[in-house]
């Protein structure tokens, strides 16, 4: 499985869109910085058969630590949860069966 950079991202869409490097990269970069500040909103994003982020909470939990067996209390936390809308679905089904 191989890791791609936000930098590797960049050039391909200039690459596939003919448009260049510096004009490419501060629009994903704004788009990545608009999912972040539509979250911290509590928001939800919905990009149509692509998939849906949105915002969950987990409440507050007692836990053990297992070296001690001490009680810790673990705050509240919130969560992005990413739902794969249509395509990906197809997507993934279409990578998963050219490894078989």
């Amino acid at each position: 499985m191989a890791t791609i950079t936000k930098k590797e991202l960049i050039d391909s869409i200039a690459e596939k869109t003919g448009i260049t490097q510096s004009r490419v990269k501060p629009i994903v970069q704004e788009f990545l910085y608009e999912i972040v500040t539509e979250l911290a909103k509590n928001n939800r994003l919905e990009f149509r058969d692509f998939g849906v982020f949105e915002v969950k909470g987990q409440p507050a939990r007692a836990a053990h630590n297992p070296k001690t067996l001490e009680r810790i209390e673990v705050p509240a936390k919130r969560k992005v949860k990413f739902k794969m809308g249509r395509i990906m679905k197809e997507g993934m089904k279409a990578k998963g069966e050219k490894k078989r």
